[in-house]
């Protein structure tokens, strides 16, 4: 069975992990639970081996996967989401998330876990709930609905991790060198300031430059500050126009833009749609 739609992937045939992988693994942020058996695949420079009870979580920007091979008793559930859709739950965690920064990077460096039978069940059961949402073609508010069960399972993937995982003072200031540590403070900032739509205001904030603020950024992540900045604000003005019925003129004044017509500006900017147009797209 494979189920897609724009916001969502889901198989458990190797037919549907090829085309996944093949045609959109740099769109997409995947979960690969092994039930059975094993896959052996390319990825990040050597062959990793996802055996049974084994989740494989490949994040936003991290190597996509290359050659495979698979046991003959091999099963498995795959759950894959675009990249924006990922930003757009990890811009909600980033509210309230400490170091949802530093569980990236170690998701980067660490893909895979081996799950107790109770996170198996949890992650079986979001499966298929995913799955009876994406056959109901009848309900208005499947994307909201699909949006709350792929927060779900991140949040268990998060809260899993840090059972895990303790990330003490001492290592959340830990660097490779003070480039590393002012990104991280950076990504801090922009979770505690999501409003604050400055280069200069953050650079000053870590006492150097907006020019060496954005090549760092640059640097580590392959975005800017300002892109940095601006991807915080257009994935947070599009949950408010896809999610809420507020007027266009409340949602600027609760992301604190000097007026409508300014967010309006902002939206055309960014999304190539005025706010109304962007909602009446969304509805279609």
């Amino acid at each position: 069975m494979t189920l897609s739609t724009e916001f969502v992937f889901l198989t458990n045939e190797i037919e549907g992990f090829k085309l996944c992988r093949e045609t959109r693994a740099q769109y997409m942020t995947t979960a690969l639970l092994c039930l059975a058996g094993h896959i052996d695949v390319f990825y990040q420079g050597k062959m990793i081996r996802i055996a049974k009870d084994d989740i494989f979580i490949r994040v936003p920007h991290a190597t996509e996967l290359g050659p495979y091979e698979i046991s003959k008793d091999f099963k498995f559930m795959q759950i894959s989401i675009p990249v924006d859709l990922f930003d757009e739950l990890m811009f909600d965690h980033m509210r309230v998330e400490p170091n949802w920064w530093q569980k990236l990077e170690y998701l980067k460096a660490n893909p895979i876990f081996h799950l107790s039978k109770v996170s198996i069940d949890f992650c079986i059961t979001y499966f298929h709930l995913l799955t009876l949402q994406l056959q109901d073609h009848q309900s208005d508010y499947r994307r909201q609905i699909m949006m709350l069960i792929a927060r779900a399972t991140t949040m268990e993937m998060l809260n899993y991790l840090d059972k895990m995982v303790t990330f003490s003072d001492a290592e959340q200031r830990k660097s490779v060198n003070s480039s590393d540590y002012i990104f991280r403070t950076f990504t801090q900032m922009l979770r505690e300031h999501p409003h604050q739509r400055e280069v200069q205001w953050y650079a000053q904030e870590l006492s150097i430059t907006p020019k060496y603020l954005s090549e760092i950024c640059k640097e580590r992540s392959g975005k800017s500050a300002s892109e940095w900045i601006a991807e915080v604000t257009i994935t947070e003005l599009k949950h408010y126009l896809r999610n809420t019925t507020l007027p266009i003129h409340e949602v600027a004044k609760i992301m604190e833009f000097p007026n409508a017509s300014f967010f309006c500006q902002y939206t055309k900017k960014h999304t190539g749609l005025t706010p109304n147009h962007f909602r009446k797209e969304k509805e279609q």
